[in-house]
This record gives structure tokens, sequence and C-alpha cells, in this order.
């Protein structure tokens, strides 16, 4: 063993490394995306990984893989198993012959996502187990058992992490990665994996019947745990186990849930008897309604009663302050980190040079008074320009803009999805749109990669996951072949000629597409790309605000005037909107005399 400092996701990808995985694939999304990041560039297992181009697909490959015997991983974020859901469903069914395990991770609070659901309530409604880690190291520990556990049971393992075990870092024992690697063969069995009524049917059955087995199997894992230390108990589970270990006190009896289904007799057994129950967890009362279950007289208290909030995630002054009202913890309570006071506010923001930008600009100098249906990505930020009017899920842009076309809505329709995000599940909402003939325009920015996530590439980068070049996928071919007429690319960086595009869009009948294409400022500067910064000529500048009001972050208000600073990438967009031509290339500065 090696002790290595790591971050969650480095442990579990160095986990999957040491369990042999062959084949791993997945979808970014935070808090998720670097275990296939570090797993596509580690050197010391050789394996296949794949950025896919949505989960359902990431999910499928995976899937397929460990039907051929492999041990196979896929990634996602908790959402992102909304999309994976229905081969989800159908593959405890079917069960697999190589470790399958399925990394969801969870983001309580979101941080990062739309909304905060509970992975937990997948596995049981899809009868699979679930491991529910509280460290970093037990990340590591478990992912390694999960494949194994996947083989002995024949089903998919569901492993659920969280933002703060995923992005938190620990010091880790970690193993050495296996060596060698195998060839899948696929299993001809149609009974096993052609999905028709009669076949389905006694799958159902089977799956049914090794509940019991898959409850016995999980208890001997031990990672349910119970300590009966005095005649009131706390039952808690995932990260929130770390916060009551560190407060509870002595003589209070502890409950450790990691791995579900929970078996029932054990865990009525350690209830039974005790004054009461507290159940502290973030999510949804998956061990409460459990407990509940079990529990016959003694009280139980938790999310249902209010005591334990039903949304957003735990800290340890918030379990302190959950104990402190059971009686639990004497003394003081724990104070709660208090913010460094006169740090001005730091909202979300699209970066200096952004090609998303002078997108959203040319779309409001076209369509002044429209209804702006978006999606999910960087440009989710366009809220700030008063162009995001909808983000609900991946892909929803063009459906959203279509139903709100067909409901009557007399404004135009401007729908706007990131190019990994139209590839991802936006095109059969265009294909739908320009079926049933709506009245709407899209525009795809397409910035070359996915952007918010951390630069994973996607069918338009050019490359793999595996750095492989492969032909860009055409997005103006998808476009004509879904039906549309009007399909036109521009530079956003080329301001005029993009509003000349958008108004010849915004006189056309029926879907119209707009493909804003620009490479990510933050990918063309790590490609070396190097363009002049502008200035601002501060005895032309009028003061007009039209710069400020662009919203770029690299200028700024400099004694009364504007001013651009060192954030500038070069776009050259402020010069363009700027009325009175004050700003323009900025003059290069003259060498020191006597160096080089």
């Amino acid at each position: 063993m090696t002790k290595r400092y790591l971050l969650g996701n480095e442990a579990i990808a160095h986990a999957a490394v040491e369990a042999s995985v062959d084949f791993a694939s997945g979808y970014p999304g935070t808090p998720s995306s670097e275990v296939i990041d570090i797993l596509r560039v580690q050197e010391e297992r050789p394996l296949y990984v794949e950025w896919s181009v949505n989960e359902k697909v990431a999910f499928e490959n995976a899937l397929a893989a460990a039907w051929c015997g492999l041990r196979s991983l896929v990634t996602m974020k908790h959402v992102g198993m909304n999309v994976a859901a229905d081969p989800l469903m159908t593959s405890a069914y079917t069960g697999v012959n190589g470790g399958f395990v399925i990394l969801c991770a969870d983001d309580p609070f979101a941080h990062s996502s739309q909304n905060e659901q509970d992975t937990r309530c997948y596995a049981r409604f899809a009868h699979l187990p679930c491991l529910d880690p509280a460290t970093v190291q037990e990340a590591h520990d478990m992912v390694i058992d999960a494949f194994a556990l996947s083989e002995d049971l024949g089903l998919p393992v569901i492993f659920r992490p969280t933002t703060r075990v995923c992005h938190s870092r620990s010091d880790v024992d970690i193993g050495e990665a296996a060596t060698g690697s195998r060839k899948g063969q696929f299993p001809r069995d149609p009974k096993r994996f052609v999905l028709i009524p009669g076949h389905a049917r006694p799958l159902h059955k089977a799956l049914i019947g090794k509940q019991p087995g898959v409850v016995k199997t999980l208890a001997g894992r031990n990672y349910n745990r119970f300590a009966r230390k005095g005649e009131r108990a706390v039952i808690s589970g995932g990260i929130a186990v770390t916060y009551v270990e560190e407060l509870l006190p002595g003589g209070v009896s502890l409950g450790r849930i990691g791995a579900y289904p929970v078996d029932r007799e054990a865990l009525r057994a350690f209830v039974s008897g005790h004054r009461d129950v507290l159940v502290v967890e973030e999510g949804e009362p998956v061990i409460e309604e459990l407990v509940r279950q079990v529990a016959g007289t003694v009280p139980v208290s938790g999310k249902m009663d209010g005591i334990v909030p039903r949304e957003g995630e735990l800290s340890t002054a918030a379990v302190a302050a959950i104990l402190g009202a059971k009686g639990l913890l004497p003394g003081p309570a724990v104070a709660a980190p208090v913010p460094v006071p006169d740090v001005p506010m730091r909202p979300p923001i699209m970066c200096a040079g952004c090609m998303h930008r002078p997108t959203f600009h040319a779309i409001k100098k076209v369509w002044r008074d429209a209804v702006y249906p978006s999606d999910i990505g960087c440009y989710t930020l366009g809220l700030q320009l008063g162009v995001v009017d909808t983000t609900i899920c991946m892909g929803s842009a063009p459906s959203l803009g279509s139903g709100i076309n067909h409901a009557g809505e007399e404004r135009d329709v401007v729908a706007t999805i990131g190019d990994s995000t139209f590839l991802h599940s936006g095109i059969p909402g265009l294909l739908n749109a320009v079926y049933n003939g709506a009245e709407m325009t899209l525009v795809i920015l397409d910035n070359r990669t996915t952007g918010m996530t951390g630069h994973q590439p996607n069918p338009v980068s050019g490359m793999t996951a595996m750095g492989e070049v492969r032909a860009p996928v055409s997005l103006e071919a998808i476009c004509r072949a879904c039906g549309v007429s009007f399909v036109e690319t521009v530079s956003p960086y080329d301001l005029p000629s993009t509003v000349e595009v958008m108004k010849a869009a915004k006189a056309q009948k029926g879907v119209k597409v707009v493909i804003a294409k620009q490479p990510c400022v933050i990918t063309a500067r790590r490609a070396g790309v190097r363009r002049t910064a502008y200035a601002v000529d501060r005895d032309a500048c009028t003061v007009c605000g039209t710069c400020i009001r662009f919203g770029c972050p690299a200028i700024e208000m400099v004694d009364e005037r504007a001013s651009i600073g060192e954030l500038c990438s070069g776009c050259g967009v402020c010069a363009q909107i700027c009325p009175s031509g004050a700003i323009g290339p900025k003059e290069k500065e003259p060498k020191a005399e006597g160096k080089a």
C-alpha cells in the first residue's frame, strides 16, 4: 500500500485501475467529470476510455462490454441518470458477466446542477445494490469492492459519491495498478438479452428473487455497522456520517449506513430498545423511511418531521444544530463559518473574449422582444444578458422553443444550445420542431468543446478521449438532414456579419439555424492562439457605457473612464460596439533600450 494525498475523484479513478477496469465511458457532469479525465490520461493500465455523446449511450456501451465479460465503468452526474434510466432499469433484468459499476455523482445543494435528486431512489427503483461512501478512503475502497460485488451478484452496482466526496482531498491508501488486459466476447442468449415481454417477465421474477441474496451479500461487506452505546441512537449515511461521528457524544448509539438494500432485521434489532432514533442524511429520507418501517413504537425523527432539512447539504455546524435541537449535543453550538467581511460578490460570468457574449449581444440586437429558451452549459450565463428565459435539462431548448411557439406565443422564439448539448440530446428536438412546423430560430453556440465541465472533447472537437484524431462532425449537415433549409455559420467575433445573418434568419419562415462558431477562448489560448489585446483611448472615450454594459470582465471603469485590463483576449468585439471609436488594438510597448 502507498499513501497519497488525492482528490476524491482521483482516488476513485485509481481504484478502478487497481480493480482491473477494462472499459470506461461517461458524459461530463460535475462533480463526476474528473474520473474519466484521469482514466484517459493514466498510463498504469491499458483500457478503453471514451467520452460518449450522452449518458444513455455511455451506459449502453459499458453495459455491452460487461455482457462480454469485461470490467466496465460508466460515469455521470445525478441528472445524467435520468437520461440513462431506460437502459438502467433493463440492465437489472439482464444482469452482467463482468463487473459493471455505475458511478452516479449526486450534488446536494445543487452547486452546479438544476436539481438535488437522490440516486439512492433509482437504486431502490431498479432493485440494484448501491454503495454510498462517507470519505475519500471509503470511496476508493468501495469502488474496488463494487466490481467484485457486481460479479458475485451478476448485477450492475451503483456507486454514489456526492460533491463533498468527489471534490475533497485526503490521504488515501492505494494499491498497485492491475496489469494485463482482457478481450470480451458476447455470449448469445436471446432469452436473457432480447427483452420481449415473454422474456422480460421471468427475468423480472428472477431479479426479485435475487434480492434476499443481495441483502445477505451486502451485510457481509460490513458497510452497514451498528454500535449500541446508550438509550438514544443516531443513524446516518454518506458524507453526513463524518459530521455525526465528529460530534456525537460517547453515550449515544450510532448506526452507519453505507450500502443498500439494508438488512431490515439487523436494522430492526438495532432500533429496538432505544428511547428514540434520529436519522441524519442528505438528499431524500431514504434511510429514514426504512427506519420508520421497522421502528415499531420507537419514535423516529429526521427529514419527515422537519428536524433535518429536506433540501441542501449538511455541514458540521448544521449537524451540530440538529443534534443540539434533539438534546444530543451538550454545550455550546458549533459556529458556522463566517464570510470575510467586505469581499465583493463574484457571480459566475463568461470569460473575457467568450464567443457566447457577442452571440447573445447580436441576438438581443436583432430580437429585442422575443422568448429565449436556452440549455445547460456556459451559455446559461446569458441569463445576465437578458437572453435566457428557460433552462431545465440537457437538450431541452429546441423542444421548449417549439412548444412555446405552438402554444400561440406571438413573439419570436430564439433558442440557444451548445454544440455538445446539441449532440447530447438536442437533435431530436430540432427534428421534431421541423417535422411539426414550428416557427423559431435555433442558435447553436459551437465553441468546439464541452466547456463548462472542463473542456472534454466531443464529436465536433476532432479528437476522442483517447487522443485519437477524428474528422469533426458537421453540425451544418446534421441540421440540414433534420430538414432545416436555412442553416448559416458565423463567427461571433465578426459582429456586423453575425447581426446580418441573424436578421436574415428572422426574415425567414419555419425553423432556422444559426451556428455561431468560434473555439472556446480557454482552449484556444492553451493551443497557443494569441491575439493583440485592445485598449481604450481615454481622450476619445465619451463614457457612454456601451462597452461596460457589454459585460466583458476585461473592461472596467478606471478614473471615470473605460479601461481594458490584462484579462483581454483580443477578440476585438468591444471595438466593434464602441460608438465613438475609442477602442482599438493595443500598441506593443517598446522594448527597453539595451534589452533583447
